[in-house]
């Protein structure tokens, strides 16, 4: 276990790494630059030339990416934000914890609806009830999230309006007590974590379902039935856990759906999350910062991947970490 678990952090710390150098070349070839975002008219070439050499931008690429390669190395420093009065860190560690709340919601709801989804609809198998179930499930799979977020706002937060449409906090949250701001927080919380947990729980939905119908055609299964166990406890005690695995699987690859969809949810919702300041980051060319949420998403990724691993070894013990024969 120990070996496997030095093995997964080597080779992820080579794959981060790849990544960041293969974000910091293709960002840095994009045509434009920070500095002529706020350019005006008024600005002659020396100062412009002046602000460049400031910020390092009037260097080779290749200088600029050893520079910060060595500061993040050996430093361990993401450097300083060129739209933004702040170190990237200080940037991060604002946005991180948001974008958590939004994350863990979201796969509780995707969890929830779609194993209970899932196991309703194999319970009642080729009956109207479960071709209703695969149909939404089919329906929601098939809809891009944007188009889900936005409908979602135009029903629950204009046409119904129960949710606020934005931000995580309402205006007069400050004068609410400690209860108050959490109820605050969880309505505003709602949408953005509903629409991504629905769009991703289909597949959450149907891969139970796949795997309890394969199962309880298993002959333990019918051993069960044959001894008169009801269907319940066939389902809950003797198929679900067995149908668990591919549902396991999931949890790793629901990583960057999650964090690629809160970069929508989190713009249409003005969620202050990694989301948001990644799409502002772009728009402004703000390298560290994108580089620096880069590497944020990158170390969501492959923990929640060695997670979904671990989870997978627990529940198969078939499965042991570590010994597996290359």
């Amino acid at each position: 276990m120990l070996f496997y678990l030095i093995k997964r952090i080597v080779s992820s710390i080579i794959i981060i790494l790849g990544i960041l150098t293969v974000t910091f070349f293709i960002i840095h070839l994009v045509p434009g630059d920070a500095i002529s975002l706020y350019e005006n008219p008024s600005m002659d070439q020396a100062t412009r030339e002046l602000v460049c050499h400031a910020y390092g931008l009037d260097q080779a690429i290749l200088v600029q990416y050893l520079k910060w390669l060595h500061t993040l190395l050996i430093k361990g420093d993401l450097g300083y934000s060129l739209a933004q009065n702040m170190t990237v860190s200080e940037i991060l560690r604002n946005a991180i914890p948001n974008t958590v709340i939004l994350m863990g919601a979201a796969l509780l709801l995707n969890f929830m609806l779609g194993i209970l989804s899932g196991i309703l609809s194999a319970s009642k198998q080729n009956s109207k009830f479960d071709h209703f179930l695969s149909l939404s499930g089919l329906a929601l799979y098939s809809l891009p999230v944007f188009w889900v977020s936005l409908m979602f706002l135009l029903l629950f937060s204009f046409l119904i309006p129960i949710f606020p449409p934005s931000h995580m906090h309402s205006v007069y949250a400050e004068s609410m007590g400690r209860f108050g701001r959490f109820l605050d927080l969880l309505k505003h919380l709602a949408l953005p974590s509903l629409c991504l947990g629905i769009t991703s729980g289909a597949t959450t939905a149907r891969f139970t379902r796949a795997g309890l119908i394969e199962i309880m055609g298993e002959d333990f299964i019918r051993t069960a039935r044959a001894k008169g166990a009801s269907e319940r406890t066939i389902v809950m005690k003797h198929s679900f856990k067995n149908a668990l695995l591919p549902v396991i699987t999931l949890f790793g690859l629901y990583f960057p759906f999650l964090i690629g969809g809160s970069l929508i949810v989190e713009v249409i919702f003005s969620w202050p999350g990694m989301g948001r300041v990644t799409y502002n980051a772009i728009l402004a060319r703000d390298y560290p910062v994108v580089i620096g949420s880069t590497l944020v998403a990158s170390i969501m990724v492959i923990l929640g991947n060695i997670f979904a691993d671990f989870l997978y070894a627990i529940v198969d013990p078939r499965i042991r970490l570590g010994r597996e024969k290359s």
